[in-house]
């Protein structure tokens, strides 16, 4: 999927703590890449994804049947968490991310930035490999380097921020990461309400 430069306004954006890769392609290749990401099967690192994709789009259908048939609900709901847990199986073997310990980001639906340890030319491709926390959903996209900045180096010694917007996504990881965004700002305002009431502000 696409995205025009005035559709990315649309879309808030979170601090968030994740795990990722990336690598830089040759932007005459983007073409066939995108192509093989929208036609081919998932792979073992996108079906947790995928499976997100599928649960949100139920979870209408499910609260009507548990308004009900709570039984029956509950069951789905098993049968879910069960296929959850083959996914999260595969993912331990496809992947180098679940080792690697999570970094800070900031993320939207239209792009994300994150700091590294080497300058990026801006207008290069990458190809992005996103590991969503905690429900482990697997994002593999292609985004475009708008900026690379150099800045203090964190823990890790990464002294460059990369700035990215997406360039093809597929349209059920798009929901997958709204609802992710969403899920999380909720969370954290709900946190800042909470520390306001505590010291006196609410």
């Amino acid at each position: 999927m696409n995205y025009k430069r005035d559709e990315r306004r649309e879309f808030f954006r979170i601090d968030d703590s994740l795990s990722l890769s990336y690598r830089q392609i040759p932007a005459d290749s983007l073409p066939a890449a995108v192509e093989r990401l929208e036609n081919e099967v998932d792979s073992d690192f996108t079906v947790l994804s995928s499976l997100t994709a599928v649960t949100q789009e139920m979870t209408g259908t499910l609260h009507k049947i548990e308004l009900s048939r709570p039984e029956i609900a509950a069951y789905l709901k098993s049968l879910d968490k069960k296929i959850e847990i083959l996914g999260r199986a595969l993912l331990t073997q496809s992947t180098e991310l679940l080792s690697q310990p999570t970094q800070a980001v900031n993320l939207s639906a239209s792009g994300i930035s994150f700091q590294t340890s080497r300058f990026v030319e801006p207008g290069s491709i990458l190809e992005l490999k996103i590991l969503l926390m905690p429900s482990y959903a697997g994002i593999l996209c292609f985004a475009e380097v708008v900026g690379c900045d150099a800045v203090e180096a964190d823990a890790s010694g990464r002294a460059h921020r990369l700035r990215t917007n997406f360039l093809n996504i597929r349209g059920r990881d798009r929901d997958v990461l709204i609802q992710h965004v969403i899920q999380k700002q909720g969370a954290q305002l709900r946190k800042a309400r909470q520390a306001l009431e505590l010291n006196g502000g609410g």
